[in-house]
């Protein structure tokens, strides 16, 4: 009889341990993880979606204009890693959180660390013309950073040697990104730039605070510039009188524009103004000729010019570039909206303060609206 009731509690142990083993592969499961997510509302991005479990989150990373995109999709874990370790899937990369080691490839990637003071946090990056920011000089000098070279011509020994957990990069740039993929660190697509909205592309800041274990922060700081941002804009919203606005320059023969429903786009008709394309329904840029240009915007009541000019640029400066400029209205009424990145910081710092470069836009078409504003990136060119 003993024997018998050994053999039976012997059997409900072997049946409980089953279970529970069963039970914990059915919890570590992709398919799992996805049923007991809850979705992180992201109000203005386009590019990633959050949902959030017990130990992490599910990201996944498309294309902002393009829906039918291929996805990037990862499984963050910010704790009880060492049950993660063997969830595997070819759709998936397993990330542990937080990120305390990463490689930024553009300014705008830079600029979500610095907004939340996290540059400790980055141990590399590849240009840094256009650089204001003393502090990561400092660490850039100290060795705390290291350059890895350019897009198309990354050092991966540099890379390996700085051993970064993650490295972000733009897909549709440049790239060059195959060999990086070789040395096993896992890529993250940074697609803001690549969204139609200030707002849209500022909000990236919540996933970089995901990343960073920082969201309560970048979460508060993104509250705070859409609050601001969209304040602004009803101030400017019901306005009568939207001037005519213009963007860009030739370069290499052709001028690049961005099209009506691109990011620019947007911003002006934040800002109260109408783009000189506005009907046109293309989010990415568009190369058209001198000719096609003044036709459409020789009227245009403003003009927006972002340069990297040493020394002082004036109208001068502009017309002697191309001396056809001068036959523009804008050009000739002293209206264009002018921003030096020689000068300002605007690549590192404007990403995460959309607020500001709205204000300064309607501080330029609107001066009446925003009579106190000093402007920080964008002012009237007066000389």
């Amino acid at each position: 009889m003993i024997k018998e009731i050994l053999k039976f509690f012997l059997l409900l142990a072997c049946l409980l341990l089953l279970s529970c083993k069963e039970s914990n592969q059915s919890y570590l499961s992709l398919d799992h993880l996805i049923d007991k997510s809850k979705p992180v509302k992201i109000e203005y991005a386009k590019g990633f979606t959050l949902q959030k479990f017990d130990d992490g989150y599910i990201l996944e990373i498309k294309d902002p204009q393009d829906s039918i995109s291929f996805n990037y999709k990862y499984v963050l874990i910010k704790s009880n890693y060492s049950r993660y370790q063997e969830l595997k899937s070819d759709e998936f990369t397993v990330i542990e959180l937080p990120i305390t080691r990463a490689i930024c490839m553009t300014s705008l990637q830079l600029s979500a660390f610095i907004k939340l003071e996290k540059l400790e946090n980055i141990c590399g990056i590849t240009s840094t013309r256009h650089l204001f920011n003393g502090e990561v000089k400092d660490r850039i000098e100290n060795g705390d950073i290291r350059r890895i070279g350019i897009e198309g011509n990354f050092d991966n020994e540099i890379v390996m040697e700085i051993n970064p957990q993650i490295i972000f990069i733009s897909p549709f740039k440049r790239g060059g990104y195959e060999t990086l993929a070789e040395t096993g660190i896992p890529l993250m697509p940074h697609l803001g730039y690549k969204e139609k909205s200030p707002l849209g592309q500022a909000e990236w800041i919540r996933l970089i605070g995901v990343l960073t274990d920082s969201s309560p922060k970048a979460d508060s700081l993104f509250s705070i510039m859409s609050a601001q941002y969209n304040a602004l804009k009803n101030r400017v919203d019901k306005i009568e009188k939207r001037p005519k606005i213009l963007s860009g320059e030739m370069r290499g023969g052709n001028w690049y524009v961005v099209g009506g429903d691109s990011f620019l786009a947007n911003l002006f008709k934040d800002a109260g103004a109408d783009y000189f394309l506005k009907e046109d329904s293309n989010s990415g840029g568009l190369e058209m000729d001198f000719e096609s240009v003044y036709n459409l915007a020789h009227d245009a009541d403003f003009w927006r010019l972002l340069v990297s000019h040493p020394g002082e640029y004036n109208y001068q400066t502009l017309s002697k570039i191309d001396s056809r400029y001068t036959d523009f209205k804008a050009y000739q009424n002293r209206s264009i909206i002018f921003c030096n990145l020689r000068d300002k910081p605007f690549y590192e710092n404007s990403p995460m303060e959309p607020q500001i470069v709205l204000a300064d836009i309607i501080k330029a078409i609107h001066p009446d609206i925003l009579p106190e504003h000093t402007p920080v990136y964008y002012s009237i060119l007066n000389k």
